[in-house]
């Protein structure tokens, strides 16, 4: 028996009530669907889907987020693909969308992180897990303390070029609801933000994601080269931009951070 399914971004199709073999190729989707219980359900994952370690171990690959290898997919075929607007490419999810369910979010605030998680429970048949985690999320999100001091803050998430997160992504709002703001919050996505540009956005604090590119110490130097004022950190890029069950381990972190004395 099938129903009819509106995805994040509009797209309606039919789903089997239940699905049974499902393939993710989101990794903080990935870790959603264990911790809701689907560990026989789901049948494939990305490269990238680096948790639970069990299943980056087990669990068939089908390519990486923006690398599907459609043959992969063909051989386990799935009755549910979960796939997100921003990690996937629109060629990818539509070729697979022809031929099998795709769910597609769409997240650029923790309000949709929650949503997602609370759909991603009811196409699953995990609705009750899934409000409990939103629960759990949410009320951690709100409790989050209001910042020792309001920063000025670049997230930086690439580099050659150097790009940082704008306004309207899912880690400038956690950014937000840190007590912080985003100098970056004016320009929109992932803008080129070269250092000279920094030094005149005049930020008083600098975070270097540890994804998607790996910032090292090393880099902490070219910073403060450009900006001298500002204190620069190392951040794990997984508590800023992981929008599924992960974000229940970044309250802690995050608190952390926004607590600390520079």
């Amino acid at each position: 028996m099938s129903r009819m399914i509106t995805d994040m971004t509009g797209r309606q199709f039919l789903l089997p009530e239940v699905p049974k073999r499902i393939v993710s190729l989101v990794p903080s989707q990935t870790e959603l669907l264990y911790d809701l219980g689907l560990d026989e359900e789901v049948v494939g994952i990305t490269k990238f889907c680096v948790h639970p370690e069990p299943w980056f171990r087990s669990k068939r690959r089908v390519g990486g987020t923006k690398t599907v290898h459609r043959h992969i997919i063909d051989e386990l075929q799935p009755d549910l693909i979960i796939a997100n607007k921003e990690e996937n490419t629109k060629e990818q999810i539509e070729e697979l969308a022809s031929v099998y369910p795709v769910w597609i979010s769409d997240i650029k605030t923790v309000a949709h992180a929650l949503q997602m998680i609370e759909l991603v429970g009811i196409i699953t048949g995990r609705e009750v897990a899934a409000t409990e985690l939103v629960h759990e999320i949410a009320g951690g999100f709100a409790g989050l303390p209001t910042a020792s001091q309001q920063r000025r803050v670049a997230y930086y998430i690439w580099k050659d070029p150097w790009m940082c997160a704008g306004g309207d992504t899912f880690i400038s709002d956690v950014i937000t609801k840190m007590g912080w703001q985003n100098v970056c919050e004016h320009l929109p996505r992932y803008p080129e933000v070269n250092l000279q540009d920094l030094h005149a956005l005049q930020p008083d604090l600098v975070l270097l994601s540890s994804e998607p590119y790996p910032f090292k110490d090393k880099h902490i130097a070219e910073i403060t080269a450009a900006v001298p004022g500002a204190e620069v950190k190392l951040v794990d890029g997984e508590m800023f931009s992981w929008y599924g069950s992960r974000m229940r381990h970044a309250i802690t972190y995050l608190r952390e951070l926004a607590t600390s004395q520079h």
